[in-house]
């Protein structure tokens, strides 16, 4: 008998609506449209690795519509909470081969009805998967009060919710608080947030440390093409990833956090855990769409991610 899918929840409180010029046949070029944001693109791989993804958002406005609209077209299941404010967006120019950003709308706070509404769909639907992942907001933008990322976490964890979280600044301070499963993080947001004091194996190790000690109890932290650097269940493990031409960077930690939160869902072994995590991310560069990926490619990439323990001597 086949298996069913894993469900599991993406708290998304920032979904945006994108509008990229891609190079086409004329000189015009073409015009893409679709839903996106960094919780967006997580349950989008998400649903690409074989999960049943449950993602909670708040939509507003006609850009709204258009998102949910388009949804309906990942196998994401979406859980919208109406809000009075557009959904956020962006215009981007890619037709030079690099992203040139010609407008981005600014994310507006959220209500306090409407927090509290967002608050109560995302409890229910991550007590009926079983696993968490919560993303933040594009550049950081205040749509939440203070505080909220603390308690969502820890109403989560005291119900036996897995949580796993890809934030960086204030955000990631305040779910370490509430405590976190997982915490995927880059070298760079590690440097950036004084985590490590730079980005030399010693000082990562070092940062990986640190978050554990502020509350999580695992640590991936992406090096791009070095691989990645870990902790999980207790192991320092290195990963170094196959070497793949990119067409896009971005997108690709969304890619490997999803792949964290499958692997968290399925009960992978830690080197399982992170060779999906790193082979995901190296798929997601080789393509335009943003968490974007085939789940039988990733898993036969994933074979060629060689993943050691790290003795605490030989750092």
């Amino acid at each position: 008998m086949a298996r069913s899918a894993p469900n599991v929840c993406v708290f998304a409180p920032a979904p945006i609506l994108t509008v990229v010029i891609e190079r086409g046949t004329g000189d015009a070029g073409e015009l893409h449209i679709h839903p996106g944001g960094q919780g967006f693109w997580v349950a989008r791989m998400l649903a690409h690795l074989g999960a049943s993804p449950t993602l909670v958002t708040p939509l507003g406005g006609e850009t709204g519509d258009v998102f949910g609209h388009l949804i309906s077209d990942h196998g994401v299941d979406v859980r919208i909470v109406e809000v009075a404010e557009p959904t956020g967006a962006y215009v981007h120019d890619r037709r030079g081969g690099e992203r040139e950003e010609w407008w981005q709308a600014t994310l507006t706070p959220l209500g306090r009805h409407e927090v509290d509404d967002l608050y109560t769909a995302t409890l229910a639907a991550a007590l009926e998967a079983g696993v968490c992942v919560i993303t933040g907001t594009h550049r950081q933008d205040a749509v939440l009060p203070e505080g909220t990322f603390t308690r969502l976490t820890a109403d989560l964890r005291a119900n036996d919710v897995a949580v796993l979280v890809d934030l960086q600044g204030e955000y990631l301070r305040e779910t370490l608080a509430g405590g976190v499963h997982t915490v995927k993080v880059s070298e760079d947001e590690l440097v950036e947030d004084g985590w490590a004091e730079s980005a030399k194996n010693d000082a990562v190790l070092a940062g990986i440390e640190r978050l554990i000690e502020e509350g999580a109890t695992d640590v991936v932290v992406s090096r791009a093409e070095g691989g990645a650097l870990a902790k999980l269940d207790g192991r320092l493990l290195r990963a170094s990833g196959p070497e793949m031409t990119p067409i896009d960077p971005s997108g690709a930690g969304d890619s490997m956090t999803a792949a964290l939160a499958f692997a968290r869902a399925t009960g992978r072994a830690p080197e399982e855990t992170l060779k999906l995590a790193v082979a995901a991310g190296a798929m997601n560069v080789t393509r335009h769409g943003l968490g974007s990926g085939d789940a039988e490619a990733i898993e036969r990439l994933a074979v060629n991610v060689e993943v050691e323990e790290i003795e605490v001597s030989s750092r």
